[in-house]
C-alpha cells in the first residue's frame, strides 16, 4: 500500500496535469477551428494530392485527435506512476 500523498506532490501533480491539458486542448483548437478559418488560404496547400484544408476536413484531424487521445493516456499513466497514484491491476 503506497503512503499518502504530501500536499505539495499533490499541487505538482495537478500543475502538471493542467499544463498537460492545457497544450492539448490548444492543439485540438488549431486543428479544429485554426485550420478551417483559414481553409481558403491553406487549400493553395496541396497534401498527399489534396488542398490541405480539405484534407484536415476530412482525414487529418481525426489522425491528430487520435494521436492526442494515446499521448494523454500515456502520459497520464506514467505521471500517475511517477506520483504514487496508480490504479491496481
Amino acid at each position: 500500500m503506497n503512503s499518502p500523498i504530501t500536499e505539495e506532490r499533490r499541487k505538482e501533480y495537478w500543475r502538471r496535469t493542467l499544463r498537460v491539458t492545457a497544450i492539448l486542448l490548444s492543439i485540438w483548437f488549431v486543428v479544429t477551428y485554426v485550420v478551417i478559418f483559414y481553409a481558403v488560404e491553406l487549400n493553395a496547400i496541396t497534401f498527399l494530392g489534396f488542398p490541405f484544408a480539405f484534407y484536415m476536413g476530412a482525414q487529418g484531424s481525426l489522425i491528430i485527435y487520435v494521436v492526442l487521445i494515446v499521448f494523454y493516456a500515456w502520459y497520464m499513466n506514467r505521471l500517475d506512476r511517477e506520483f504514487g497514484v496508480a490504479e491496481e491491476g
